[in-house]
């Protein structure tokens, strides 16, 4: 849900939109909108972090990429959090690619300026920091999905978490893009998703997916997503009325 602040900015992103307003205005003068359109790159590994981003729609996938050239998602940011943590955390770079997986919008500010902020100890310190814990056990329970579970309940759980953050019922995705989040090859992606349309959880056709009837897709996914779900709304639910 849209937020309007006294700047005159709208904002869906969880963490702008709990902040408390002499903070959230400390900010505002620093923060850039920009369009995030698929496949954009953010960030290649050992960048340095010039910016961080606060997602409103759209998601950006956290891809780490193998010796053999393959890669696999093992985390994904959208309206709920930040991308660049490690500009607080006391890193300049990351290992990892920052990958746009589904287009969307938001607002990027410069990252001297977040971590000056994050230092003051108020509120966006501490949703940082939740945030991080949440996104640790993202990225650990993803880890442990894609060692344990079938591919079609992994699937299920990714379309879910793409879902919650598109703010969209339709996802601009190709089998082969899905199948390098998860780590598996495209034929088996495009059997899994056959087996959910055949369901009527979703539609695909052209490198689109729809989703169809998300109460069904919930009874398909693996008990990741709830674990994740009930994390991430834990750490990050609301802590002060606006």
């Amino acid at each position: 849900m849209l937020a309007n602040h006294s700047s005159g900015l709208q904002t869906a992103n969880r963490i702008l939109n709990e902040l408390p307003p002499e903070e959230y205005e400390s900010l505002s003068p620093y923060l850039q909108p920009v369009a995030l359109q698929l496949g954009d790159v953010l960030y290649y590994p050992q960048d340095p972090t010039t910016h961080v981003y606060f997602l409103n729609r759209g998601t950006v996938s956290v891809i780490t990429t193998f010796e053999d050239g393959g890669n696999v998602e093992i985390g994904m940011v959208g309206n709920e959090g930040m991308f660049g943590l490690n500009v607080v955390l006391g890193s300049v770079d990351t290992p990892h690619e920052a990958l746009v997986q589904l287009p969307g919008d938001g607002f990027r500010l410069p990252a001297e300026i977040v971590r000056k902020e994050f230092k003051k100890g108020g509120q966006l310190h501490d949703l940082l920091l939740r945030y991080t814990q949440a996104f640790i056990i993202q990225i650990a329970q993803t880890a442990a999905c894609n060692r344990s579970h079938p591919l079609g309940g992994r699937l299920a759980r990714w379309l879910l978490m793409s879902h919650d953050r598109a703010l969209t019922d339709e996802l601009e995705l190709t089998h082969e893009f899905i199948g390098i989040m998860l780590g598996s090859r495209r034929a088996c992606v495009s059997e899994a998703a056959g087996k959910l349309q055949d369901e009527g959880a979703i539609r695909y056709k052209r490198g689109r997916i729809t989703i169809v009837d998300r109460a069904k897709l919930e009874t398909m996914t693996c008990e990741c997503y709830q674990v994740m779900k009930r994390e991430f709304n834990r750490l990050l639910r609301n802590h002060r009325a606006h």
